[in-house]
Formats: C-alpha cells, sequence, structure tokens
C-alpha cells in the first residue's frame, strides 16, 4: 500500500484507524445539494448509517436535517447538527416519547395503535411536530430479507388494507422506506406502486417522505430520473417530498488502516489481521459482501493470495480471500474501502477487542485523530 494512494501517511497511524476523508464526503454533500436545488425536496441525514458528529458542522451547510431511529440517536442530530430532526421507531417507550416530543419535528409511527397512543403527547407539548404513518407497501426489489423491509411478516409499516378510508386527525404525513443502496430507476417503479395503493390518501397529507436506501452518489446513479421523480409527485400532489439517505452521505469517504500481525499457512496463505470483520466491520458479515482494499486483487488474480482474518476466538471472523503483487509480512499496513458507513456505528467489542481510533483528513490536508479507545471503553460497556 502506497501512501499517496489517499494522500495520508498511514505509516504513522495508529492501527486499526477509521478514517473519514472531509474532501470526498464534501463531493457528496454537493451533489446532494444540487439535489435538492434541483427537484425543491429535503434531505436529511440517516444517522444509523453514518453519525460521525465532528463532521456535522461541514454537512449542515448542505442538508436540511438527519432522522433517527430512537431517542439518542434523534439527541445526536438535534444536539450537533441542528436542521429538522425527524424520528421513526417500531415502537415507542413512554419515557423515551417525553423527550422526543421536545426534540423533534416529525416523529412517524409503525401504525394507527402507536399513533392513537401518543398523539395526545405531541398535542400537550405544544410545539408544531409533523406526525406520520410509517407504510408498507409491499413491494421492494432487494432479496436479502434481513434488509428488507417489506418481505412477507415484516413488522416495519403499515400495509394499506389496515389504514381507515380516512386518515386519523392529527396524521400530517406519510413514509415508506423500501430500498438498499439502489438506484432511481427502482425508485421511480416504487413510487408508481405506492402511488396505486396509497395515493388515495396524497390529498388529506402535507409530506411524504421516501425514505432512504438511494445510491445517490454512487458514480453510476441516475440524479436526472430522481429529480424529475420527485418533481412529478410534487406538482401533481403539491406535497413536501424528503428523503432520507445515510451512505449516499458518506458513500466512499473513508477508509479502515489496518496492520497484518502474523502471516501463516493452512492449505494457502493466512494473514491475521489488528481488525476483525466481527467487530470493526460487522456488514462484512450481515450482508455479507467483501470489502475492496488497495492494491489488492480477486483470490488468484496477483502472484501471492491470502485468506484475511481478523484476531477474535471466531472461526467466522474472517474479512475475504485477496491477491496482491508481493508477499504479504508481519508489519504490512492494508487500507480497506469505503469504510465510513456502518462501521463506526455498528462497531463492538466482542472478545475484548479495542475499538479503531477515528481520524479526519480536512480539507485542508490536516490529520486530525477525533478520538481513540482503550480498556475503559471496554470495560464501561458490561
Amino acid at each position: 500500500m502506497q501512501n499517496n494512494e489517499i494522500g495520508i501517511n498511514i505509516s504513522a497511524l495508529p492501527t486499526p484507524c477509521y478514517i473519514t476523508d472531509e474532501c470526498l464526503l464534501l463531493k457528496n454533500l454537493q451533489i446532494l445539494k444540487q439535489v435538492q436545488e434541483e427537484a425543491g425536496c429535503k434531505i436529511l441525514l440517516a444517522q444509523k448509517a453514518f453519525s460521525m458528529y465532528s463532521t456535522y458542522p461541514l454537512i449542515k451547510q448542505y442538508l436540511a436535517g438527519t432522522t433517527a431511529s430512537g431517542l439518542y440517536e434523534a439527541r445526536l442530530g438535534y444536539e450537533e447538527m441542528g436542521g429538522e430532526v425527524h424520528v421513526f421507531n417500531p415502537a415507542y417507550k413512554d419515557e423515551d416519547f417525553a423527550e422526543l416530543v421536545n426534540i423533534c419535528d416529525h416523529i412517524v409511527f409503525n401504525n394507527i395503535a402507536q399513533f392513537e397512543r401518543f398523539y395526545p403527547v405531541i398535542k400537550a407539548s405544544g410545539r408544531t411536530i409533523g406526525a406520520g404513518i410509517r407504510i408498507n407497501p409491499e413491494y421492494s426489489e432487494f432479496d436479502k430479507d434481513i434488509y428488507n423491509p417489506c418481505a412477507p411478516f415484516s413488522r416495519l409499516g403499515t400495509t394499506v388494507d389496515k389504514l381507515p378510508d380516512k386518515l386519523p386527525e392529527g396524521v400530517s404525513g406519510l413514509h415508506f422506506h423500501t430500498m438498499c443502496e439502489q438506484g432511481a430507476d427502482i425508485l421511480a417503479r416504487t413510487i408508481k406502486v405506492v402511488e396505486e395503493k396509497f395515493g388515495k390518501y396524497f390529498g388529506q397529507i402535507k409530506w411524504l417522505n421516501f425514505g432512504g436506501g438511494h445510491h445517490i452518489t454512487r458514480d453510476d446513479y441516475d440524479l436526472k430520473l430522481l429529480v424529475n421523480t420527485v418533481k412529478d409527485i410534487r406538482s401533481r400532489y403539491d406535497l413536501e417530498i424528503y428523503l432520507e439517505p445515510g451512505e449516499a452521505v458518506a458513500l466512499n469517504a473513508g477508509y479502515l488502516v489496518s496492520e497484518v500481525l502474523d502471516v501463516t499457512e493452512n492449505g494457502m496463505g493466512i494473514a491475521i489481521m489488528d481488525t476483525s470483520a466481527a467487530c470493526h466491520m460487522p456488514d462484512v458479515l450481515e450482508m455479507p459482501y467483501r470489502p475492496h482494499i488497495f492494491g489488492s486483487g480477486e483470490a488468484g488474480e496477483k502472484k501471492y493470495t491470502y485468506r484475511l482474518g481478523g484476531p477474535t476466538c471466531l472461526a467466522g471472523d474472517i474479512i475475504g480471500d485477496y491477491s496482491f503483487d508481493e508477499p504479504l509480512k508481519a508489519g504490512d499496513r492494508l487500507v480497506f474501502k469505503d469504510m465510513a458507513i456502518y462501521s463506526m456505528v455498528k462497531n463492538n467489542t466482542f472478545n475484548g477487542i479495542g475499538l479503531p481510533s477515528i481520524l479526519l483528513h480536512t480539507i485542508n490536508g490536516e490529520d486530525k485523530i477525533i478520538k481513540t479507545f482503550g480498556y475503559e471503553d471496554f470495560k464501561s460497556r458490561l
């Protein structure tokens, strides 16, 4: 791995270490701002994918606010970014909801029963809060059920047969989330289904939230189709439209630097890393997927092939099989791509494995260590 591939002196960094590149983050934000301006919609950061709040002062200059999956994320967005704060949870706790009504601008309910239970609390708060219902159009073009909110027997959202002809007084919007890492073509087809099933309610509401899963900042994403899709719904129904991507905000804007601890063999070359799939990049096992590494190839593509594994006792703590031009040795550093999203927010200390440091590579070219972790961070969780 040559340092100049990412413009950062990785030999001087503690490992493992997450790096977020502010220049790449800014590039994504500029695209998202362009979409907001051209489509006339509002885009929110879905903090479930990226919650590195040291970057929120930059993000707030481009996006309308944040969306949350519960109280803690809502508080983080409210305290660190400002702007609009939206929240959805399948079922709220009374004590959490008492705080949410003081900081949220939109609160989305999973069903009518949840709305009816908590809407009196909204009214009593004296604040203007957009109360919405999450709908399930029972349509999705994603085949991994663990990430498919429209899979059979889904607990997320209300199907059309469970809604009355007239929405309850106080419901001002509808929310749907059906996508995952997908393009505008799928959104356009999804909107047609949503309109067919739920269009009769559009005259009763003020806003419609298209949810997340939009890979807007991916190089091949059809921005024109997205803009036209949003503008079409806005013009025909006079609705305020929201999108809440998570990945698109920090897509390809971060790395994970790791060091080779040992190289051994058991039928093939095996490299033990100081980073763990299970602890530091759980989506590698959950999705599953094989993250890219600078300077590497597929197994067998280059001269030397290795299976990369983590330092935990979990037999399945395997990152993947990779090939390299030169043999790996202890002390070598590898850089995993696209590690800003679903990494810091999902990592854990299983086996007492330490958490990676967090570094920000600023627009000015500075490398700032935002946070380091130690034994007390592991101990305090138990």
